[in-house]
């Protein structure tokens, strides 16, 4: 091998060996992107009529990032929401962004039998998503459902009154089931408030 032929191996391998990790993710106004993201943008663009399309991925896919970037942002098509990741990347911690997820929704209107007195169980979360999914009216040009969380793990369920001396209240498992155990039969106007949390 001559030494020319050996220069342009040595050239082409030194080549490769840099340029390869330029590949693993693109960054725009950024030398160094952050090995969590695909494309890591540290200035906006000057253009006014483009939109930034993110990565789409179920939960799982989501949850299974290795070591996510502080603000990494995905959209998650198990929620319907653009997640951030909030926490550090050793102890992640998503939460969605989009406005319909954000803080609190009441529960929709239920119907508690008193007739039978006793123990018994709701599934505070069956109702909600049944509700949600087939409303009895949409206003014009509204879609026929309500958006909605995919599983019962995406809330937390708290009741914030109830009448004591009609039901009492034995507890909440995380998928929204509620046990209770009726007293009296209620009256008119008796009733109890539960309010959904997004986690």
């Amino acid at each position: 091998m001559d030494r020319i032929t050996y220069k342009k191996i040595v050239f082409l391998s030194l080549l490769i060996f840099f340029v390869y990790p330029a590949y693993s993710q693109v960054g725009i106004y950024s030398d160094t992107p952050d090995i969590s993201t695909a494309l890591d943008i540290n200035s906006p663009s000057s253009s006014n009529n483009k939109g930034l399309l993110i990565p789409q991925m179920n939960t799982v896919q989501k949850t299974s990032i290795i070591n996510p970037a502080h603000s990494l942002l995905v959209y998650d098509t198990d929620k319907n929401c653009i997640s951030q990741n909030l926490g550090s990347e050793l102890a992640p911690q998503w939460t969605c962004l989009t406005l319909f997820n954000r803080g609190f929704l009441y529960m929709p209107s239920i119907n508690i039998p008193t007739v039978t007195l006793g123990s018994s169980t709701i599934d505070l979360f069956a109702v909600y998503k049944s509700q949600f999914a087939t409303p009895e009216f949409a206003s014009e040009g509204a879609p026929t459902s309500v958006p909605q969380f995919a599983n019962a793990t995406d809330l937390y369920y708290y009741v914030t009154y109830h009448n004591p001396s009609r039901i009492t209240i034995s507890g909440i498992t995380a998928n929204g089931v509620m046990s209770y155990t009726t007293i009296k039969k209620a009256n008119y106007d008796d009733y109890i408030n539960i309010v959904f949390v997004v986690k």
